[in-house]
């Protein structure tokens, strides 16, 4: 059994295991981190981002004005952002029978794999992953499609030009690898290739193994998985969480009994208590909006919106925001909340008895009927005759570098009354606001990261008792900033394997069984012998039949008759003989007893010598030698068959034939 490690990001993993004939991968997460590197594309034509200097090095050697801007110190592609792909040349990714998807995150990079790859299998998700997951990649693809970029920048991709940038784009990763965003016929063929599961199904992969999902308690339809055969358990734990949210929660029991475990998606965060979060978001958003300032909230259009939606409707009164906008701006900002009110049986029980009270699972719902929270596909059209400050905007994207956010950052980057919350734990806010400095409005960093924290997930380990544990190798050390953070790590025994992209691991452990089923007409035929008191052995002589990874016992089939026939057929055409078994011996012999045959049939000069699996006879008289050991009796006996003979009869003596 091998893992192949395609992604070095923890938390957007992309593996191949390789289990019983089965080519199976675990996830495709996209890198987006890596449009962190090029300039914000905005919605409208921006004076500042066209004037911005080009980067020549300081001796004049390397000239990439074109390419290349200079902002605040640090240095940006001015190109269509491109992401970083998992490995493609690590194995043959045609040769991938079925993908398997833990959340709507670990799935943006699906069409590179389906599309570009060769690949003829099936992707497996539950249904709001797959309709989740189509909005956030139609999202992803309007943000680059409405303001394309006519110029490609590949010259700085060459190695040795590389090496003489500035950081961060000198240390950027397999840089000639990334790629640009896919399409939307791209994403439609991609998706038409899932099927779809529910909790706790299983499905047959070509008669080898089986798939089930389970709840993971992290989103709207997560997963971890269970792979297993007759006789091996392998689990996958992605992006799980044990905190009372809006998705079902997390199903632990099932994970047991696993011969090897693979621990991806901890929390980003580990030293940031989600609720902690939370409060701290509200208060800020509260003392910005009653200083007469507006609020930018960067997020996905699915997920922590949710739950920040749902804590800002019960803050609202309190904090007498009822007449402040809240404005909600994606290209599927409708769909996201339609959605997250139809997926009543993915949801936490509280949500799912609301359903049928009937009122509406989430509170967004009342917060449209009344008008504080409005929903818009873009900031053209009718956003821009009804937007009123002060307000909150949620939109996208995180990274700052596409989407409607960048209009905001240039709009309202000025005012020192702004404040922007980051609340999404991807990408570092420092990075994400480099190309918009000198900048006057606040910034404030509260990330929700609900995933398992290191305290969780080692008493959940714990609890489930894998065998062996397979992880990134980021979680078998402290965060380089807390070197002296033990407690920020997994300590596990035996030691966690770990992984980085491009290593393959053969995992530690061999398949020892395999299951045969035998035809009932053959079974009738055993006769089982007692071999010791409870224990029956019976022989079988039969034809091992395997179709689709399934082992059948069959009769041996009787040689049809000869039909009498004058004519004498060639030798090639008759039917092979059948030889009946030999019988198989089972029992140990007796030292004392055989001794004493020996004496009885006139062999009386005998030496007994003790080994360390039995002992050794010297017929000293018939110079021959008889080994007795434990599993196999020897009778060494040069140019004298009758008395070998002889021998093995008394040796057969104390034995049974089964």
């Amino acid at each position: 059994m091998k893992l192949y490690c395609l992604s070095g990001h923890p938390t957007l993993p992309c593996n191949v295991l390789k289990f019983k004939s089965t080519t199976i991968m675990l996830d495709c997460g996209l890198d987006t981190t890596s449009v962190l590197n090029f300039l914000p594309l905005p919605l409208v034509h921006s004076p500042r981002l066209s004037k911005l200097p080009g980067w020549v090095s300081k001796d004049g050697a390397v000239n990439l004005e074109k390419e290349l801007k200079e902002c605040a110190g640090r240095v940006f592609v001015d190109s269509q952002p491109e992401f970083c792909l998992p490995e493609r040349e690590l194995l043959d990714l045609s040769t991938i029978d079925v993908i398997l998807i833990s959340n709507y995150h670990c799935m943006m990079a699906l069409p590179y794999i389906t599309e570009r790859t060769g690949f003829t299998g099936t992707v497996y998700a539950t249904e709001p992953t797959l309709q989740i997951g189509r909005l956030l990649m139609e999202e992803l693809v309007n943000f680059m499609e409405r303001v394309p970029k006519a110029q490609s920048a590949t010259c700085w991709k060459n190695k040795e030009l590389q090496r003489m940038l500035p950081g961060p784009l000198k240390d950027a990763v397999e840089v000639w690898t990334w790629k640009r965003c896919y399409s939307i016929q791209e994403v439609n063929s991609a998706l038409s290739k899932v099927q779809l599961v529910g909790y706790s199904q299983k499905v047959e992969l070509f008669g080898a193994v089986q798939i089930s999902p389970l709840s993971s308690g992290y989103s709207l339809g997560s997963s971890n998985w269970i792979i297993q055969s007759h006789h091996e358990k392998v689990s996958y734990v992605s992006g799980s969480s044990l905190l009372t949210t809006h998705p079902q929660p997390m199903d632990q029991s099932s994970l047991k009994n696993s011969d090897v475990l693979i621990l991806t998606g901890l929390t980003q965060m580990p030293t940031a208590n989600p609720d902690g979060m939370l409060g701290e978001f509200c208060s800020n958003l509260a003392m910005t909006i009653r200083a007469g300032g507006n609020v930018l909230v960067p997020c996905y259009s699915s997920g922590v919106i949710y739950d920040l939606l749902e804590c800002l409707y019960q803050f609202i009164e309190s904090a007498s925001l009822g007449t402040t906008p809240f404005y909600f701006i994606s290209p599927v900002a409708n769909s996201s909340l339609e959605f997250s009110q139809i997926f009543a049986e993915w949801l936490c029980h509280n949500k799912q008895t609301k359903v049928y009270l009937p009122e509406p699972p989430f509170p967004h719902a009342e917060l449209i009927q009344t008008n504080k929270l409005k929903h818009y596909p873009s900031i053209h059209g009718d956003f821009s005759s009804e937007f009123r400050q002060p307000c909150v905007v949620f939109t996208g994207h995180p990274s700052l570098r596409f989407g409607d956010v960048v209009h905001f950052m240039e709009l309202w980057g000025k005012s020192s009354l702004n404040t922007i919350i980051f609340t999404e734990p991807d990408f570092s806010y420092l990075d994400a606001l480099a190309p918009y400095q000198p900048l006057a409005m606040k910034c404030v960093y509260c990330p929700i990261d609900t995933r398992l924290n290191f305290h969780q997930v080692s008493k959940l380990l714990k609890e489930v008792q894998p065998l062996h544990v397979v992880c990134p190798e980021q979680y078998t050390q402290p965060p380089l900033t807390q070197s002296h953070r033990s407690d920020l790590m997994l300590e596990l025994q035996p030691p966690p394997m770990p992984y980085r992209r491009c290593s393959v691991l053969n995992l530690p452990f061999r398949r020892r069984y395999e299951r045969v089923y035998i035809l009932p007409e053959l079974a009738n035929s055993l006769v089982p012998s007692e071999i010791k008191p409870g224990v029956s052995v019976a022989t079988v002589s039969a034809v091992l039949q395997s179709k689709d990874n399934k082992h059948t016992l069959q009769s041996v089939p009787k040689p049809p008759p000869v039909p009498p026939s004058k004519k004498r057929k060639r030798v090639m055409e008759e039917p092979p003989v059948v030889l009946a078994p030999k019988p198989l011996l089972s029992g140990a012999v007796p030292l004392e007893a055989f001794l004493s045959t020996l004496q009885k049939h006139g062999i009386t000069e005998v030496k007994v010598e003790e080994t360390a699996d039995g002992h050794i006879l010297h017929l000293q008289a018939e110079d021959t030698l008889i080994q007795l050991e434990e599993d196999g009796t020897h009778i060494v006996c040069d140019n004298n068959e009758p008395l070998r003979t002889t021998l093995r009869d008394l040796v057969l003596r104390f034995l049974q034939k089964l």
